[in-house]
């Protein structure tokens, strides 16, 4: 494991997602980077499942930083952003939400909504 993914820094995204501990890590994590996707997941749903190693492609291949969010562990950040089913993905752009999606997008639809923001 690269130490990228426990200490990434401010300037860009990293090759692994970080696992965000409520709103101020969440709103640090979006105002330091141009873009970031936002995984609200839990850990019981099939279709979040299904659509993590799609999370972690993403991470890896893009200039995006990919975020997750834990829904059971951080329900008052679920609740502010609207979460109501998951998995929800949000995008940010130069810390404003741009996107929201509830359910398992496919990898090309996730990845062309992320360069419409990286390119």
């Amino acid at each position: 494991m690269t130490t990228d993914a426990t200490s990434p820094s401010a300037d860009g995204p990293t090759n692994e997602p970080l696992h965000v501990d409520g709103e101020d890590h969440l709103e640090t994590v979006v105002s330091d980077r141009d873009v970031v996707l936002v995984d609200f997941y839990a850990d019981w749903c099939g279709p979040c499942k299904m659509l993590e190693p799609v999370v972690e492609t993403i991470a890896a291949e893009t200039d995006a930083t990919v975020a997750k969010v834990d829904v059971d562990a951080n329900q008052q950040l679920a609740a502010a952003y609207g979460v109501r089913g998951v998995p929800t993905l949000l995008v940010f752009a130069d810390g404003e939400q741009v996107e929201q999606h509830t359910g398992a997008l496919p990898e090309d639809r996730l990845r062309s909504l992320i360069e419409r923001y990286t390119e």
